[in-house]
Formats: structure tokens, sequence, C-alpha cells
């Protein structure tokens, strides 16, 4: 018989282990301990409990196909032999050779293909590793769902960590539950307390959460999670706004790698993916194929063309697409504030003094001369930002800088709230715009300053007439559960909240588009990006309103003050004309890292060049990072995007999981769950083993969808309604989940379904039903797995013509001609079983002699990816070592090719078919007795 050590696996099948029967849920081979085995269990003991096995510890006994016992199927219209194949189907992998999509159109969102191209170029690669560096507001958390969803499809997104900024945690953890149905437990500060009490002292919490979303800055910390990270696999981590991972010797750049390291699929998502420079590129997309660049300062565009797509609103796949979803954006308002008499004291302080090098008994060189622009900025922002700018730098100030400071200071003291011409602006703008009491219009307003932000939320909301709790402030100092909190207030249609003092912290990531389509710069950042990024919260895919920008513009009287013309306006104009022109910022900075960008141009404008001087000289440099990217992801792609063929016995999940509820609960899921059906509603309380699955939902999710001590789940299958109840979601007062959740294919009740009746079946039983066939067809499936347990090819064959000249045809076409369908008709014919009982194993024969004759045919396609990607080996190892190295770099450059070259080889030894096929005989058709004779 078949030892544990040589047989194979595969999800779907059944096993025997301590003499109970399990179900194969997952299968991961070259551990330490043999293959391990996910699986749940199916006997009486067991079931339902979910074990993990290795078989270089247990006796794990695969099922032997001949050994099939065939069953007659007495269900309503062979309800349960449908059901079973179905589930089969459903629970099985699609192979590593089918490129296709198999839910493309499965969930709540637009099917939009620049969106779901992505997901085609994730399934192309050796494995799903890619650099999604679309623009801001183009979708890229939609993007990330659907490759997860595909993953998990294929069987290799059971265990995903998401790893993303603080806060857009909660935005991102309702995205991919409210659009795609995948369940993710948030460890913010409260997950991580829910931790400590929860599991056992010592535990890793990521074995005990197979999905979860944690914040970088809270995992960054080695300390806490390093020795956890360590001992933990991944079959996807995704990483967002990802460029926070570049610099070298960062705890972030750490944690990346560790990261990278410990995962099968890894997806880097960022609108801003580089900065600038080619060398800490190379090492962002050595986390993504360490091979993929050979020489970190010189490579091109097709070594990267495998990992990476960025487009804009104007590629043409995207502006063909969005249509109406997303309103073209309004023009940049520069919002002229004329200084006072205070204001102009103070310009011209800071003209004759500090930005004349006066402020300083010594000569002032170095990093010193920038700090009057520190002074000049705080003052542009607001005389609280610059005061508390003084009031800091006075600390340690000494002599003719002391004194300097004092008169600004004085100056600062002396300004009142009706000395600000920005402020006045402010409230005169907000009403015109119709932000007041009685008015539902919603604005943000940024401001770099912290201090500036506090002072307007204190200070504008009496001048509008407007309640506190019609105000929030967000900036960096806040906690992270108040930080997501404040921004999902913001964004639901019935709170109370409606204006949005932030900083720079809400300038990545966050939506602010769902009820709001104004934003006010109070203050302008000395960067193109950040002002794009900004702009990016409310001008993005979903925005049903023209956006609209004003940035307030303080102007002196004085000829020779830098007063907000100087720099902020000629900026707001430049992203403005870049934005319209080029989709992005990108090609019109020369740099690609914000603080770099500001630094500049403070050096630039300390030359004595202005600001358009600045860009202009950056833009005529060579930019070799233009250049690299200039073809990469941006060309328009006419194709559409490949659909996976996939076999299927019912019209729609819906039907699927109608007939499953009624098998399962013996046609009557009315007494047994209190299943009600409303049109396209339904409702039930859920069992106890379909609540644990759904542990890793927010406790507000679950007890919003308790009654009494059951979990009453409302869901529905229709797009409309699903999106209706998530409108409703958003026009609340309170932060809540929608009322009714979509049932997408990778629904936890769908998942939960397609156990429970794989598991209505014995052991190693197959029904037999009758069909419009003309003699007994076997069906059978046949996979082959690789070294990593995933399977390299799947065969749904169709065996008949036996014992005499045995033929094989498609499964899925056999089922079609025999009308295996709801149609059927089922009349309890008495089968004689044993005449099909002895064809059985001449059956699995012709089987297994099918795939061994085809298995070349398989293996070429398959190993042809993995022969390309050697090729590509042995060229990376020839250039990675380059003349222009020292003799002591070049051993150490070798050693590391050298070892790169070593572990891509071992991965792709174990991505090819390895082993004997897995052979399973699901079901036989035979012909009515009545009709054979």
């Amino acid at each position: 018989m078949t030892t544990s050590q040589d047989a194979t696996f595969a999800p779907g099948s059944r096993i025997v282990v301590r003499d109970e029967e399990w179900l194969v849920r997952g299968v991961k081979t070259g551990t330490a301990d043999g293959t391990m085995i996910k699986a749940v269990g199916v006997s009486e003991f067991v079931q339902d409990v979910e074990a993990t096995f290795f078989t270089g510890l247990e006796d794990i006994r695969p099922l032997v196909p001949e050994q099939t016992e065939l069953v007659v199927d007495t269900s309503s219209r062979f309800r349960q032999s449908r059901l079973f194949l179905e589930a089969v189907l459903r629970r099985t992998p699609l192979p590593r050779t089918e490129r296709g999509l198999a839910l493309a159109d499965r969930f709540l969102l637009d099917p939009l293909t620049y969106q779901q191209r992505p997901v085609e170029l994730a399934l192309s690669g050796l494995r799903p590793r890619i650099l999604l560096a679309d623009v801001v507001g183009l979708g890229k958390t939609l993007e990330i769902g659907l490759i997860l969803a595909e993953l998990i499809r294929r069987g290799r997104g059971d265990r995903i960590l998401v790893v993303s900024p603080q806060q857009v945690l909660e935005q991102f953890q309702r995205e991919l539950w409210t659009r795609f149905a995948i369940p993710l437990v948030r460890l913010d500060s409260t997950g991580i307390q829910r931790i400590q009490q929860e599991i056992p002292a010592g535990r890793n919490p990521f074995t005990y959460f197979k999905r979860a979303i944690i914040s970088v800055d809270t995992l960054k910390d080695a300390g806490q999670f390093g020795h956890h990270l360590d001992a933990t696999t991944w079959d996807v981590v995704v990483i967002d706004e990802s460029h926070n991972l570049i610099n070298k010797g960062t705890k972030r750049n750490e944690l990346a790698r560790r990261l990278a390291a410990k995962t099968d699929a890894l997806l880097l998502a960022s609108a801003t993916p580089h900065n600038g420079d080619k060398e800490s590129f190379a090492q962002l997309i050595s986390l993504l194929d360490p091979a993929a660049i050979a020489n970190e300062k010189q490579y091109e565009a097709k070594d990267i063309a495998h990992l990476y797509l960025r487009r804009t609103k104007v590629s043409p796949e995207v502006r063909d697409q969005i249509g109406d979803r997303w309103a073209d954006r309004g023009p940049s308002q520069a919002v002229y504030c004329t200084a006072g008499p205070i204001e102009e004291q103070i310009f011209d302080e800071l003209t004759d003094v500090w930005l004349a090098g006066k402020w300083s008994d010594e000569a002032v060189t170095g990093q010193h001369r920038l700090f009057p622009y520190t002074l000049l900025k705080s003052f542009l922002s607001s005389h609280r930002a610059l005061h508390e700018t003084v009031t800091n730098r006075r600390k340690k100030a000494t002599g003719a800088e002391r004194a300097a400071l004092d008169r600004l200071a004085e100056l600062t003291s002396a300004m009142t709230d009706h000395d600000s011409s920005k402020l006045v602006k402010l409230v005169e703008e907000l009403k015109k715009i119709g932000v007041g009491r009685g008015s539902d219009t919603r604005a943000v307003v940024f401001s770099e300053r912290v201090p500036t932000i506090k002072w307007l939320a204190e200070t504008v909301p009496g001048m509008l007439g407007l309640k506190p709790n019609a105000v929030r402030v967000l900036h960096g100092g806040v906690a992270d559960q108040d930080e997501q909190r404040i921004l999902q207030e913001f964004e639901l249609a019935g709170s109370e909240v409606r204006l949005l003092f932030t900083g720079d912290v809400a300038s990545e990531g966050v939506n602010l588009h769902q009820q709001c389509h104004h934003l006010i710069h109070y203050d302008i950042p000395w960067s193109l990006i950040r002002i794009e990024q900004r702009n990016g919260r409310i001008d993005r895919y979903g925005q049903k309103h023209q956006p609209q920008f004003r940035a307030l513009i303080l102007t002196s009287e004085r000829d020779d003050a830098k007063d907000d013309r100087t720099v902020s306006e000629k900026l707001l104009d430049r992203e403005a004309v870049a934005h319209r022109s080029l989709g992005s910022v990108e090609a019109a900075t020369g740099l690609y890292d914000a603080k770099a960008e500001e630094d500049r141009l403070v050096r630039d404008l300390l030359a004595g060049k202005s600001v358009d001087e600045s860009y202009e000289a950056a833009h005529a440099e060579i930019d070799v990072m233009a250049d690299l990217f200039g073809d990469v992801g941006t060309a328009p792609v006419m194709t559409d995007v490949a659909v996976a063929r996939v076999p299927k016995l019912f019209d729609s999940t819906e039907d699927f999981v109608d007939a499953a509820l009624r098998e399962i609960y013996e046609d009557r899921p009315e007494d047994h769950i209190d299943l009600r059906r409303e049109d396209e509603l339904l409702t039930f309380l859920a069992p106890d083993d379909l609540v644990h699955r759904l542990t890793d939902l927010p406790r507000s999710y679950l007890r919003a969808h308790r009654e009494g001590e059951d979990l009453r789940l409302k869901v529905t299958f229709d797009r409309t309604l699903a999106q209706r109840k998530l409108d409703q979601a958003r026009q609340s007062k309170t932060p809540m989940w929608p009322e009714i959740a979509f049932l997408s294919d990778v629904h936890p009740m769908v998942d939960w379904l397609v156990d429970k009746v794989l598991i209505r079946l014995g052991r190693q039983q197959a029904p037999v039903l009758t069909a419009d066939v003309t003699k007994p067809t076997y069906l059978i499936q046949g996979v082959y797995a690789n070294r990593l347990g995933q399977p390299t090819v799947v065969q749904w064959m169709a065996v008949s013509g036996l014992p005499a000249a045995p033929e094989i045809r498609p499964m899925d076409e056999v089922l079609r001609e025999a009308n295996v369908g709801p149609a059927m008709v089922n009349r309890a014919e008495a089968l004689a079983l044993d005449p099909f009982r002895q064809l059985l194993p001449q059956a699995v024969a012709a089987a297994r002699r099918h795939l061994e004759a085809e298995r070349a045919e398989w293996d070429a396609a398959n190993a042809e990816p993995l022969e390309h990607y050697r090729r590509r080996l042995q060229t990376f190892e020839q250039a990675s070592i380059f003349d222009e190295l020292p003799a002591s770099h070049r051993a150490k450059r070798r050693e590391r090719a050298r070892n790169t070259v070593a572990e891509q080889h071992d991965l792709l030894d174990r991505l090819e078919t390895a082993g004997d096929p897995l052979l399973r005989v699901l079901a036989v058709l035979v012909p009515s007795p009545e009709s054979a004779a």
C-alpha cells in the first residue's frame, strides 16, 4: 500500500489519520516534518474540527481510488450528486498553468478591465509578486482585493497578511469585506489587546489569526514581533504605501525583507513607487524578484516589466472605462489674502533680518541657511505655527539670534485672530461653498502645521455658526483608534461632521470623497508630489461631483517679500497643469520623493533661483527614472483579460447555495436555522461552525448581527441591493457595517457550504446516478502537483467504453450531453451495482494511462516558464560581476549572486511537477434500466 511518505495529496481529497477521516483543505511540501496537510474532520468524532498534520509525524493514508465504494443517489433530482460534484470543482485549486481570471465579475464593484489587469500580471509570473504603482485614486485597494480573491480560489490565499499605514487600517478592512467578503482581523491597539487576552502567553499571534491587517509602525518593532515573523510563513503579504520601505537600514526596510522571505505572493502598492534613485528602487524590486536586476546602477525597463504596473487617469485603458464613475476635476483656485499691518511687519522682519542673513553673530552657512525658510513656511501657515517654531528655537538660542527670535515672538504674540487675513478668507470661502449651520456641504482643510490645525479647529466653527461636533481634527498625534474613527465619520453622510482639519497624515491612501468634493489648502506644501497626494483624497475613482480645490495665498505689498506668490501659487499651477496633461506630477518634478523635492527647491531658492528656474533645470537633467519607466505598465492594452475555463454544474453561486442548504438541512432549513427568504435577501441563524469562520471580523460587526445569543446573517446575491445597503451604511450618523453582506464566491458561508456538502458522502464513496448516457461513464479527477503541493495539472475526465475500448472525454462536455442538471428526474430505479463496481478498477487504470500519456506535454507547458527563468538566472549571475567594482567588492558580489541563484534554482525545482497523479473517482453516470431494456 502507498505510504504517507510518497503519497500524493490534493485539496478536496480524503485521508485517514488516527482512524478518522479528514477532508484535505491545503497541502504544503518541503517542511522540516515532511508534507504539511491542513484538513477538516469528516467522520463523527472529528466532524468540522480543523487540524494540521505532517507526514513525518503521522501515519496519513490517502484513500485508494480503486477501492471507491459506489452508492446509489436517492436524492430528489440527484441533488446530492450534483452538489457533491460542484463542491469538488469549487474546492479543487486551479492549476498553475491556468492564467485566466476565475472570479472577475463576482464582487461588489464595477468589473473594469483596467482594475483586472494587475490580476492578470500577478498570475502570469512564477509567483504572484508585483508592484502596483497606479497613480492616486485609480483603485489600488480594489485591484489588491481582486488578486487576493483569485489566489484564494487557487488555494494559494489561505494565510494573508496586509501591512498598511495606521490611518487606513479600518478603510482597507472594510473594503475587503464589503466588496469581496474577505475577512481580516484588524490588529490595531485594540486588536493587540485582544491577542493578549485571548491567546496563551507566548503563542505566535500570526498562527492564531490566519488573515490579518496590521500597521507598518506596529509591526516594525522587531523586539515585539520579530521572532514571531521569522517563525511564520504566509501565502500572501500585501504592503500598502510601499515607498516607505525603500530606505535601506531602516526598521521598515528590515521588516519588508523579513516578510518577502516568508511569503509566496508579495503585493506592493504605492502611487509614488520610487524616490528617483535607481539603486534604492532596485532594492525594492529585489523583494519581488531577487534576480530581476543584476546591476543596481544599470538596468532597463524590460528587466522589471513582469513586476510593475503603473497607469494614470489619462492612460487609454483607464480613460475609456471610468466614464461617469470619476468626475473631472475642477480648476485649482488661488484665493488671495492681502496681508494686514501686523503680518506686513512680520514679512519685513523675515525679509530684512532672516532671509538677509542678519540674524546671527556669525556667518550663516550650511544647514543654518535653511532655518529662515523654516520660519517663513511656518508664518505662511499661521502666526500660531510661527510662534511655536520661534518658541522652540528660543530655548537654545543666544546673542543676535535670540534677539531676532524675541522680536518675532513679540510680533506673533501681538497678532490676534482678526489680524489673520488667511483666517478671514477661509471663513469667507467656506461660506461661499455652503459650509455652515443647516447645510450638508463638507470640506477638508489641509495644513502642514499641527498648531495651525488645532487653532483652526478652535476658531472656525464659531465663525461659521457650527457646533463643536461638526468639526474633526486629525494629525500625527491622534491615537490610532481615534484616527480611524475620525476618517470614517467624515465619510458618513448621516454624521454631523462638516469640516475636517487635517495634516498630511491624511494625504496618503485615505478616502475622503464619498461625501466631500471641496478641499482647501490653508497652506501649500512645497512639493508637487504632496499637493497631488492631498488632492487625490477627493479626486479619485467613485467621486460623483467635480472636485474643487482652493489654496489660500497670502500676499504682501513689499516687492521682495517671499509671500505665497513666490512658491505656493506657482506650485499650485504646476500641479494642475501636470495633472491635466500627464495624469500625474511625476514627470514634472524630476524627483520622486516629496522631502527631496522640497529640499531641492529650498536650496535653489537660497541660490537665487525662482521656482520656475528650479523645476525647469531639474526637468532638463537626464531623468534616468523617467526614461526607465516610460514604457513600463503604461502602454495601451487592447485585449480583454483572459477568463479561466472552470467547469460548473450550477448556473450561479445562488443556485448552489440554495440547493446546498436544502440538502444539508433535509429540505427544512427554515426549521433548522430559521432561514427566511424575501426577494433577494437571505437571512438565517448561523450555526456554530460557521460563526467560528467569522471570528476574524470586528466585534462591532458581529455585535450588529446578534439576535440574542445567536448570530443572524443577512446576505444577498443582488449587487444592487448590496450596494444600496452599503450606501445606506454610509448615510448613517455613526460608523456602522452594511446590514446585508454581498455573497461572493469567497464568502466564508460559501466556503462552509462546500465543506458541508463534501462530507455528506461516507468514506471514499462515489454516487451513482442515472443520466442520458448509453453506457456506464466514470467521472474521475486527475491531479499532478509540484513539490510545494500546488496543482500543476487538473484533469476532469469522463471514462466510458469499458472494458473493450476505453474512451476519455472532458467531464464538463459529457455532463452537458448527459443533461445532468436541475431538470433531472430521479425515479429511484433499482440499480445492480456489481457490474459497475467490477469496471471501476479498469476505469481508474484507463484514466491513469491517459494522464501518463499526456504528462510529457503538460510537463513541457509547466516547464517552459521555469526554463525561461533559469536562462534569466544564468544571465543574472554573469551580469552581476562588473569590472568597475573593486576586487574585494567583486568577491562579495559574486557570493551574493551565487546565493541568490541557488535559492531561485531551489524554488524552480520545487515548482516542477513531481510524483504520480492523484486519481479520485467522483461519480458514475449510468443509463436508466428502463432505457437499457
